[in-house]
């Protein structure tokens, strides 16, 4: 088959660009290993270079970080319990994905970063891993990995696929070729209508996409019932507390003034603070020590003390547990255009949910939660702060939120069930494999 001029040009500039850029790459891991100290270890696999051999094939997944390692864990078990004998290979982009998968699976999966999309790196990985099935979490779309795996006829598919809007034009410069490397992928198994329609606008042949629901509506929610005995031996049920999750650095100072107004108004009222990203946790509880706050953190005190006003998570993992201990959640990323974080977890866990208007990472969920009532959608974070302490004052409209979140939760399953249908026949044959 003769390979088509237009591709071998677009392949051809975008790799010289990305050649180009790979000083930066150093750079850029430079720059984030001094706030996060991972980022200075295992450069070899950023640029695929392993020390042994590859040796048998396996089934390769790719989630960039946390919230796509959590989506893909159910299909991961899954898929794991149904055929024992198969090695995977899980790649992500983060450190905390990196700790998310072996806090999952430990040593039972291989772990690597995602190399660099440049074809020498994408070359070696896949010699390498020689992955005879990949499943790609959401909206990861890299170009020469994706040709790379059709020019050794590894099948692609792309599992809980989201596309918004504002996504969607910013592939505007780089459609010529990202719908090229989309029409060569087997399936994209979108989260809804609205994010097929978005890949077939951007390139996908309408036959490869199909609308199977989103993953994160069938996560399996941790147990909270032993982290809330013991919290509640700390923390007496009568205190109001509200959790503020996922927040990012430009949204670290609207979390202390909300707070501040609340405890004018509640004295006793203690905030959960779980920032985003680990470098942000010293800096979140440096800003509650600032007001002349009594703050206590998982890792220091383990628990909130008698006299704390403020309790920083700086743990991973246990987010969707410690949303159990709250009664109002504000999940973060939304006050800024960072597009919103998973507003599942704390409905699966039964705790009313206040967002701010940036959702377009989860503007199908969003708009469901709001239609169903399980969702306070504020404009902005003075809005936030008096939606977070009229629902602490409300517990029938907090009890009415929970329910319909959890019931919205509930009624969503079932993407589970279609994408395992969808990727269990083309698990490899062989038993060795």
């Amino acid at each position: 088959m003769r390979k088509d001029p237009i591709e071998l040009l677009l392949r051809g500039l975008y790799s010289v660009v990305l050649y180009l850029l790979l000083p930066i790459t150093v750079y850029h891991l430079v720059w984030r290993g001094f706030r996060v100290r991972e980022y200075f270890k295992r450069w070899d696999e950023r640029y695929a270079s392993y020390p042994e051999s590859g040796g048998q094939p396996r089934v390769w997944l790719h989630a960039v970080s946390v919230g796509e390692v959590n989506a893909a864990a159910p299909v991961v078990n899954a898929l794991r319990e149904l055929r024992p004998d198969i090695r995977w290979i899980i790649t992500t982009i983060t450190p905390t994905g990196s700790q998310r998968v072996r806090a999952l699976w430990g040593e039972a999966v291989d772990h690597v970063y995602l190399p660099y999309d440049v074809p020498g790196s994408v070359s070696r990985f896949l010699r390498h891993f020689r992955p005879s099935l990949a499943l790609i979490l959401e909206t990861e779309l890299w170009p020469n990995m994706l040709f790379g795996c059709r020019d050794r006829n590894i099948p692609v598919y792309i599992l809980n696929a989201r596309l918004s809007a504002r996504s969607l034009k910013g592939y505007r410069v780089l459609k010529p070729l990202v719908g090229r490397a989309l029409r060569t992928v087997t399936c994209v198994a979108a989260q809804s209508q609205d994010d097929a329609r978005r890949f077939v606008e951007l390139g996908a042949n309408p036959q490869q996409v199909q609308a199977l629901g989103n993953l994160k509506f069938d996560i399996d929610p941790p147990d909270p019932t032993p982290l809330l005995e013991v919290f509640r031996q700390h923390v007496p049920a009568t205190r109001p507390v509200w959790i503020a999750a996922s927040t990012h650095e430009g949204e670290e100072q609207a979390v202390v003034d909300m707070h501040a107004r609340l405890l004018q108004r509640h004295p006793d009222a203690l905030l959960l603070w779980a920032p985003r990203h680990p470098e942000r946790f010293p800096k979140a509880e440096a800003l509650a020590r600032e007001r002349g706050w009594h703050v206590a953190t998982r890792s220091g005190q383990q628990w909130p003390q008698a006299d704390s006003q403020v309790f920083v998570i700086n743990t991973l993992g246990e987010l969707m547990a410690f949303y159990a201990c709250a009664q109002v959640a504000f999940v973060g990323g939304s006050l800024q255009a960072i597009g919103g974080h998973n507003l599942l977890e704390p409905a699966a866990m039964g705790t009313a949910t206040v967002t701010g208007p940036h959702l377009h990472n989860f503007a199908e969920i969003s708009r469901r939660m709001d239609e169903a009532g399980a969702l306070r959608i504020c404009a902005d974070a003075e809005e936030v702060g008096n939606t977070v302490q009229m629902l602490l004052e409300d517990q029938h409209e907090r009890e009415r939120m929970v329910q319909a979140g959890r019931a919205l939760v509930a009624n969503g399953r079932g993407a589970l069930e279609r994408t395992l249908e969808l990727v269990g026949p083309l698990l490899p044959q062989s038993r060795d494999a």
